[in-house]
């Protein structure tokens, strides 16, 4: 397949700029990879919170890649993780634009595919998680479909990202006819690579999956609105930012449905689609909070198949065309608001990145050192600018026992069946850290504030425990 070297300056610089629109903006959960990576980097430690093992980084290659750049950034004397972040996107941007000129498309529909990916809005709403890795992996994972040695080991990759981009791996390999004739020899790379992290995890940490698994199901909801429904209103509900950002992968489906009952057969793009849709249909299905980030996978998925099986059947003037009016569909999210953003364009935290920062570092000077802080509920930010032990069921694992029991009960047989093999080496006799003091958020004006574009004003109250 033909190369370019265009194609990865291109994605470079694309992610490179949107970094530096996204970058003052991150959300809560982008600084708990911070967290770790940064932990990882300094002190050698698997945590969120120093000196407190955990495992509730959804993501282990997302935080060994981050933790390994961050150990980079140290030869300046002191460890910069955001930095690292940065340097990081702008080479999975660059690795995007490579993946996608391996493949026989035309440019402008390749450079559109790699466009639509690291300039969504959404995505770059949770700049800092792993979902622009998680895009590059699927996008690889197309681009390597009739290599199966290097599909097994970017399919590893893929699931060491998240484990629920399997649901690719698999229908991207069914789709994939080299694959299937060599299923074998992919598969053993596949477990080769991903294998060790998993045995690891489970005899270190007492679980081979991450417990935001556990923590992210008992939520549920956000007050009643479930991740499809939260999925179709963004789609329809009539705010132009987000139905233009839905809008390529909405035309990924309509190419997807249209190119299996018109030509009946299928490609790497087409199982990229399909896992896109399948992606959607399990969230829905196991009852997860609509987080926004949950809605990257199958968005980018099914914007990149929207690119490599509809524009390929159109001519090529129409295809410069239609590439730019997607790109275009997502001016609202710049144009609309300052840059660097002070909050992104979908976001739903009690405070902003830079109030979180004050509050966290206002923290570190009221309480004494080595105090234990019970945090409020979102401990991303304030655990990295105070750099003190701030506790949840994030930071500390002997808060999660009755979650995790919980979650079993509540399970159906195949579910329960699964979670009592995943924590069959869990320290259930881990007690909780006690608690010196009790970091509380409250709507409205008060001493300690902060503002969100999603809640308004609040404020937060430091009460001593014992």
């Amino acid at each position: 397949m033909r190369t370019s070297w265009w194609l990865p300056l291109s994605g470079a610089l694309l992610s490179a700029l949107a970094f530096l629109v996204a970058k003052d903006s991150l959300t809560d959960d982008a600084y708990i990879s911070i967290d770790y990576a940064r932990n990882l980097a300094v002190h050698g430690e698997w945590a969120l919170v120093h000196g407190m093992p955990a495992n509730t980084a959804t993501s282990p290659l997302n935080v060994l890649l981050l933790g390994f750049v961050t150990f980079l950034t140290r030869i300046s004397g002191a460890a910069h993780p955001v930095l690292a972040l940065g340097i990081i996107n702008v080479g999975l941007g660059a690795t995007i634009g490579w993946a996608f000129s391996r493949m026989r498309l035309h440019p402008g529909a390749a450079l559109a595919g790699t466009a639509l990916i690291v300039l969504n809005s959404l995505l770059l709403s949770a700049l800092g998680m792993e979902v622009l890795l998680t895009a590059t992996v699927l996008v690889l994972l197309v681009s390597f479909a009739d290599r199966p040695i290097v599909f097994g080991i970017v399919a590893a990759l893929a699931i060491l990202t998240r484990l629920d981009l399997i649901v690719f791996v698999v229908l991207i390999a069914l789709c994939a006819a080299e694959i299937r004739r060599h299923a074998v020899r992919a598969l053993g790379w596949c477990v080769l690579v991903v294998l060790p992290w998993f045995v690891f995890s489970w005899f270190y940490f007492g679980s081979a999956v991450p417990d935001t698994l556990v923590i992210k199901q008992l939520q549920k909801s956000f007050d009643g609105n479930t991740y499809a429904q939260i999925g179709f209103q963004q789609m329809w509900g009539g705010d132009p930012m987000a139905m233009l950002t839905f809008a390529p992968a909405e035309l990924g489906v309509v190419a997807v449905v249209v190119s299996l009952v018109v030509r009946r057969r299928v490609d790497p793009f087409i199982g990229l689609g399909l896992g896109g849709i399948a992606y959607f249909v399990v969230y829905s299905l196991l009852q997860v909070p609509p987080y926004h980030w949950y809605y990257v996978p199958p968005i980018v998925a099914l914007s990149a198949a929207a690119v490599g099986v509809g524009l390929p059947r159109i001519p090529q003037a129409v295809i410069v065309v239609l590439a730019g009016l997607l790109v275009i569909g997502y001016a609202p999210a710049f144009v609309q608001r300052p840059v660097p953003w002070a909050a992104p364009p979908f976001f739903g935290n009690w405070s902003s990145a830079r109030d979180y920062a004050r509050v966290g570092q206002e923290l570190a000077q009221r309480i004494p050192p080595g105090s234990t802080v019970e945090s409020p509920g979102e401990i991303g930010t304030i655990a990295y600018f105070c750099d003190c032990e701030l506790i949840d069921g994030f930071s500390d694992q002997g808060l999660l026992g009755p979650q995790i029991r919980q979650r079993i009960d509540e399970a159906g047989p195949v579910m329960a069946w699964f979670f009592r093999i995943d924590y069959r080496n869990f320290d259930w006799a881990k007690q909780p850290v006690p608690l010196d003091y009790r970091l509380r958020y409250e709507a409205g004006p008060g001493p300690w504030q902060v503002y969100s574009v999603a809640k308004g004003v609040g404020h937060f109250i430091l009460e001593p425990i014992r």
